[in-house]
């Protein structure tokens, strides 16, 4: 049980670590700014994904029901799925198509050790 609770406090710090970062790049970052036009994205939709994300951060980490963690699980992994297909699907590098996958990965971690829990 205390190796289960590594891990899900692990690999969920970790998912959180990477979406503090890509919050602020979202509301912060000229070149972030750029990069969702590249997508084909307005720019309204990115200034929203960084304040859900940031959303996502607090129920993932605060002592919330479990039914509150379930959608902010289900919204982060339709981030990163989305964001694999926006990257594939305009021709970005496979560096820029992997990255999510990764934290997808890392995200799935969390949500099976969270039911083990």
């Amino acid at each position: 049980m205390e190796t289960i609770k590594i891990i899900y406090w692990v690999s969920t710090v970790l998912v959180c670590l990477a979406m503090v970062f890509s919050s602020y790049s979202d509301l912060r970052s000229a070149a972030v700014k750029e990069a969702f036009v590249h997508l084909g994205f307005p720019g309204y939709f990115r200034v929203e994904l960084g304040i859900m994300k940031i959303i996502g951060i607090i129920l993932l980490l605060a002592p919330f029901p479990g039914f509150c963690k379930e959608w902010a699980y289900a919204g982060f992994a339709i981030t990163f799925v989305s964001a694999f297909i926006a990257h594939s699907a305009s021709g970005d590098p496979v560096s820029n198509r992997m990255a999510p996958l990764i934290v997808l990965i890392i995200l799935l971690v969390s949500f099976f050790t969270f039911h083990q829990l």
